[in-house]
């Protein structure tokens, strides 16, 4: 049990890669803060854990929020041991077709909701002295996704942010790593207008594995890196993308 007696925070752990990664947790022995900004959701999946867990509601993108999800957590269960920055959204289209409204909406939840809720925890690891954060970018973020234009520049920040912190927070013994996935099997990529089977068929012809990812397969590597089996790894940013991509 590689979390036994350990405290997760997972944003937007309600579905999708986050769900997976609360359930994993929760198998390993965590206790499992399920925060999500649908409150209902979030319950739903703490119903699910293997171990009793918390359900919170938290609007990433809101400094204040993110602050009260930290606050109730070390209230209730005491400290924080995890944070996974799950939280994320995305918008396809072209960049010539965007509008402000767009990008501040894939900013704020994407990067500022990393860096608030990384800004809220942090002084809990440091009193701590240990403690281990996992970003959830994208390749989209290394290589450059075309429709995904501001998603990429957001997922690109959320790497270059995990390893300037990896370097700052390393002498108290906090690890900082990013996961960065390639196409996965959730409802948001179900949820993609236009030719769906087109465009997945596609995704698949172009993955040397020849399918796309199960949110568990992320989940995996993400417990991995908040684990004591990483424990001399940070600043590294894992694609899990079945060959997409080769960085």
């Amino acid at each position: 049990m590689r979390f036994q007696d350990r405290v997760a925070i997972v944003t937007g752990g309600a579905g999708g890669i986050g769900r997976a990664t609360c359930l994993r947790l929760a198998e390993e022995g965590a206790t499992v803060v399920v925060a999500d900004i649908d409150a209902d959701a979030a319950r739903t999946t703490a119903a699910e854990l293997a171990t009793p867990g918390l359900a919170v509601q938290v609007d990433v993108g809101s400094p204040d929020s993110a602050r009260e999800l930290a606050a109730t957590v070390t209230d209730v269960l005491g400290r924080v041991d995890v944070l996974v920055n799950n939280a994320g959204c995305d918008t396809i289209g072209p960049f010539a077709d965007s509008d402000p409204a767009t990008w501040q909406r894939l900013l704020t939840v994407n990067l500022m909701g990393t860096i608030a809720c990384t800004h809220a925890v942090l002084p809990s690891l440091i009193e701590q002295g240990e403690g281990a954060i996992v970003c959830v970018a994208s390749d989209a973020g290394r290589v450059g996704s075309s429709g995904e234009v501001v998603y990429s520049a957001t997922k690109g920040g959320v790497i270059a942010f995990g390893k300037a912190l990896a370097r700052e927070v390393a002498r108290h013994r906090i690890r900082v790593n990013s996961v960065a996935p390639g196409p996965t099997d959730t409802p948001f990529l179900n949820g993609f207008g236009g030719d769906l089977e087109k465009i997945l068929n596609g995704m698949i012809r172009a993955t040397p594995l020849r399918s796309l990812a199960q949110p568990e397969q992320i989940a995996a590597a993400i417990a991995f890196l908040a684990s004591a089996d990483a424990d001399f790894i940070t600043g590294q940013t894992v694609s899990v993308s079945g060959g997409l991509t080769m960085v």
